[in-house]
């Protein structure tokens, strides 16, 4: 079991493609949704908002391969004074290298967790603190490419896989139910952190304040925060009210 936290944070998400604010639809980059088209401005509406932590995803760079939105990360990073964790496209150790000395926070690898662990293994034992592995999921198997491929690999035998690697902690989203407001797969989130040794991030379907009081008395369990994007964004969720959830 992971380490306990004090408290649930709640990372609220800002999801690029072509340098736009969106949220997809299960993960479908033909179902985007634009919320805005100044992300760096989306940060501090979050930072004003009481968030201490932000998530960023490169949405074409998932794609890709490698870095596609870098100049709206960069501003991102200029605009929020908390800690910033990105993902999307970083398959290699430069691609680590240059978000970190940008001043990111930590680093989600997804992809390249599955197909080079070494490398994340290595990035996580000369980075303690710094590495987030990112385990998506379709009915239970590991999502890649951008969650366009599903593989063969059950998420907990990919997680078990970086137990004592170092890592700062398993990123886990349910990609059936992201952006969709069907709620939080509580339950497949918490059997994950309870099956490692490594804190756990749930993503995906996050649809009201409900989910924020689900997840909280997991904390203890292993659950270090949830990320929440299209419930804010619709108005169905206010960030201060699930900061101060997550808090409680």
């Amino acid at each position: 079991m992971a380490s306990v936290v004090s408290g649930l944070i709640i990372f609220p998400a800002i999801d690029l493609k072509a340098g736009q604010v969106v949220r997809l639809a299960a993960g479908d980059m033909d179902r985007a949704t634009v919320y805005g088209d100044d992300p760096a401005a989306q940060a501090r509406l979050f930072a004003d908002a009481g968030a201490s932590h932000l998530h960023v995803v490169d949405l074409d760079g998932a794609f890709a391969g490698e870095s596609v939105n870098g100049g709206a990360v960069e501003s991102i990073i200029s605009a929020f004074p908390g800690q910033v964790q990105v993902g999307g496209g970083i398959r290699d150790r430069a691609g680590v290298d240059r978000w970190l000395a940008l001043g990111v926070a930590r680093v989600i690898i997804g992809t390249a967790a599955l197909k080079d662990p070494e490398f994340v293994k290595s990035a996580a034992r000369d980075l303690p603190g710094r590495i987030i592995v990112g385990v998506d999921a379709r009915d239970g198997m590991v999502a890649t490419e951008g969650w366009a491929d599903v593989s063969d690999v059950r998420v907990e035998d990919l997680a078990r896989r970086f137990e004592d690697a170092g890592v700062a902690a398993l990123l886990f989203t349910d990609v059936g139910r992201d952006g969709l407001l069907k709620g939080c797969n509580v339950e497949a989130t918490v059997a994950l952190a309870r099956s490692v040794a490594i804190p756990v991030i749930a993503s995906g379907g996050v649809a009201d304040l409900g989910d924020i009081h689900a997840l909280r008395p997991h904390v203890a369990s292993g659950i270090e925060g949830v990320i929440t994007g299209r419930a804010l964004y619709d108005g169905r969720l206010d960030l201060g009210e699930a900061i101060a959830a997550g808090a409680a």
